[in-house]
């Protein structure tokens, strides 16, 4: 049995408006367990974290047309699905998702045929050796509010690998904080202040992608960036001896602040393995959306 995690989880909607059909009626397409009687007890528990990953990124994009505004809550598996198709998908959406809880049915009965133990929070070691930053790296940050202004230097420490999220310990505040992603590049807990984008990037970025979501301030409610974008390249990038499989993501959109909003445009890079930042780029009449950063080194063992 499965522990889901944090950000795999949403609220459970009790009554919704509209007429498509209700999702919690929707009913998973079979899949054989024998199709996986032969996976290794890691390959399951990897492939159910895909399957996990994916559904909630239909969810997000029911949600993200229809704004109902569902947030992620701490829920355990036995009604995650129940909590995640109540989003009432619909047509292609619905037919995904009735796919992946067969899937998920199947491998969950393979795993428990097969014996298999719990899977550990953390990112399985050969998962975590492929990646191009590894526990203990220090990565290096240089920021500017404007081209001209000077360049204030940060950091973050990598100071563990899971399966569902990155964290890293933040240099140089008090009292001391943590920031959180995921493996796509979604950071979803920055100290005070900091701005975070918990759920605009999918987990696979492609060239063409079209993405959509909000990057918040955290600490503050009321501020918020509206934001859609696209990847417009793909392809290696190096920060010293490292070596990163970039996507570079166009962004446009609207600050709000209560009754009023302002205009924002930028771009962001991140790792495609990893989700590590290389750079943002934002420019808007709200200061605090007004920002350049880029990852100036990392230190560590080389990979």
């Amino acid at each position: 049995m499965w522990c889901l995690p944090s950000r795999y989880a949403l609220l459970l909607v009790a009554s919704m408006a509209g007429c498509s059909t209700r999702a919690v009626d929707v009913k998973p397409v079979p899949a054989d367990p024998a199709d996986f009687a032969g996976w290794a007890c890691d390959r399951i528990d990897d492939d159910v974290d895909r399957v996990l990953q994916r559904a909630v990124e239909v969810a997000y994009a029911v949600d993200e047309r229809a704004g109902n505004n569902i947030v992620a809550l701490g829920v355990g598996v036995a009604i995650f699905w129940p909590a995640l198709l109540a989003m009432r998908p619909d047509g292609l959406e619905a037919a995904e998702l009735a796919r992946l809880k067969g899937r998920y049915e199947a491998l969950r009965t393979a795993s428990d045929r097969k014996g298999c133990p719990p899977a550990s929070i953390d990112l399985p070691p050969a998962r975590a050796a492929a990646l191009p930053v590894a526990v203990g790296d220090l990565l290096v940050y240089e920021d500017r509010s404007t081209p001209r202004a000077a360049t204030l230097e940060w950091t973050l420490l990598l100071s563990a690998l899971r399966r569902d999220e990155v964290e890293f310990r933040v240099g140089g505040v008090e009292p001391p904080a943590v920031w959180r992603q995921d493996l796509a590049g979604n950071v979803f807990t920055t100290p005070a202040g900091g701005l975070q984008w918990p759920r605009l990037l999918p987990s696979r970025l492609e060239l063409g992608n079209v993405l959509a979501g909000d990057i918040l301030v955290a600490g503050d409610p009321l501020m918020r960036a509206r934001v859609r974008g696209q990847v417009i390249a793909v392809g290696p990038q190096a920060v010293g001896s490292r070596r990163f499989d970039a996507a570079v993501i166009e962004l446009f959109g609207d600050v709000q602040r209560g009754e009023s909003s302002t205009r924002l445009d930028g771009s962001m890079v991140v790792d495609r393995a990893s989700g590590v930042l290389l750079r943002l780029d934002l420019k808007s009449a709200e200061p605090v959306f007004t920002l350049q950063r880029r990852l100036a080194r990392i230190d560590g063992d080389p990979r």
